[in-house]
Formats: C-alpha cells, sequence, structure tokens
C-alpha cells in the first residue's frame, strides 16, 4: 500500500527549509524554488502547500513563535514547578537568548524578517501580522509583572508595561551582542540577571 502522507510534518519540513535559508542567507534568499531544493522536495511540492510567497513566509513567522514557546516550556520544565514571579521572567526572556545553534539560527532568522522588513515597505505590510507574536509576549508579560507588583515581589510605583518594555528592548539589544560576537550567551545571561535582580529587589 502507498505510504500515507503527514501533511503537517511535510509543511514543517518546507518551513524548516524556509527558516534555514533566512538564518544563513537572509530573507531576500528565499525563493519558492530556493526552498524546494533546500528540503530535497520539487518546487510543484512547495507550491502544492504555499500557494505563493507569502503564505511561506508567514508560516516561518508562526513556527519561529513556536520554538520560542517550546523553549520557554522546556527551559520551565527544567526549572520545576511552582515558579517565582521572577524566575519565570528569567525562563522566559532567557529562552530569546541564543544559547545554542538552533537558537542562534532562530535568532538569525527573527533578524532576517526584522530587517527586511525596515527595507521593503511592501513586505512591512505583508508581515504586519508578525507583530502579534511580540505584542503577545509584551502582553502577557505585563499581567505578569503587575502581579508580581500585587504580591509585594516589584516594586508597585514603576509602570509595568514600560518596565517589560524595557526589558524586551534590554533582551533583543543583548541577542544582537551575542549573535555578533560581542558577548557570550553566558554574559549576555548575567546582565539579564544584574537587571531582573534589581527589578524584582525593590519590591523587598
Amino acid at each position: 500500500m502507498p505510504r500515507r502522507v503527514d501533511h503537517d510534518e511535510r509543511r514543517r519540513q518546507l518551513t524548516d527549509a524556509l527558516l534555514r535559508i533566512a538564518g544563513t542567507r537572509g530573507l531576500r534568499a528565499v525563493t519558492m524554488r530556493e526552498v524546494a531544493a533546500e528540503a530535497g522536495v520539487s518546487l510543484r511540492l512547495v507550491q502544492y502547500y504555499f500557494t505563493d510567497k507569502k503564505t511561506l513566509l508567514e508560516s516561518g513567522l508562526a513556527e519561529l513563535a513556536a520554538r520560542l514557546d517550546r523553549r520557554v516550556k522546556a527551559r520551565a520544565a527544567e526549572a520545576g514547578g511552582n515558579l517565582t514571579n521572577r524566575r519565570v521572567f528569567e525562563v522566559v526572556l532567557g529562552a530569546i537568548l541564543p544559547s545554542d545553534e538552533p537558537s542562534r539560527l532562530d535568532q538569525l532568522a527573527w533578524t532576517a524578517y526584522y530587517a527586511t522588513g525596515l527595507t521593503e515597505p511592501a513586505f512591512a505590510h505583508d508581515a504586519a501580522g508578525g507583530m502579534a507574536y511580540p505584542n503577545a509576549l509584551e502582553d502577557w508579560l505585563t499581567a505578569r509583572l503587575r502581579r508580581a507588583q500585587d504580591d509585594g515581589e516589584a516594586d508597585p510605583a514603576r509602570d509595568a508595561r514600560t518596565e517589560v518594555a524595557a526589558l524586551l528592548a534590554l533582551t533583543n539589544g543583548l541577542t544582537s551582542s551575542v549573535l555578533s560576537g560581542q558577548r557570550s550567551a553566558e554574559g549576555a545571561s548575567a546582565v539579564l540577571s544584574y537587571v531582573l535582580d534589581v527589578l524584582f529587589a525593590e519590591g523587598g
């Protein structure tokens, strides 16, 4: 009997190929034909699963967000249950930092999307939905910091939204410094830990 095709797995295979190209050669190198070559399949197969380049690129954004979510859950599981609010921030923001080769390539792919959006207005408009992922993360962390303030773990006088925006900007900046070789992943984690210590110590 012919082997039954796992369509979800095939889509993941093609999306993984897209992200490998984006992370190593930039988003401008991504074409339906290049993705087919990277995945070792026919162009017709890529066109079957993704009707155009726009839907292909959207799948990449969704997969990058899903990978980050999986890393967060894995780090939380390693840290054990009943995490403090401070530890939650350390787990989530620490998962963004490139600490190994897979996360480094993912951050390079994120950077490729971001850079292309800055220089190509049409792409930025098409990819605007990608902002849903960072916006959702900011909303979630803001709610978590407000909980910490209510629990007396962080200074209630600080504006939670502004603090979270600053933490995310710091984390993104640290990510760039790791990718460029300015500092190690361990050094970036130490900077993040220092800032979190200051923020959460003020609640006591």
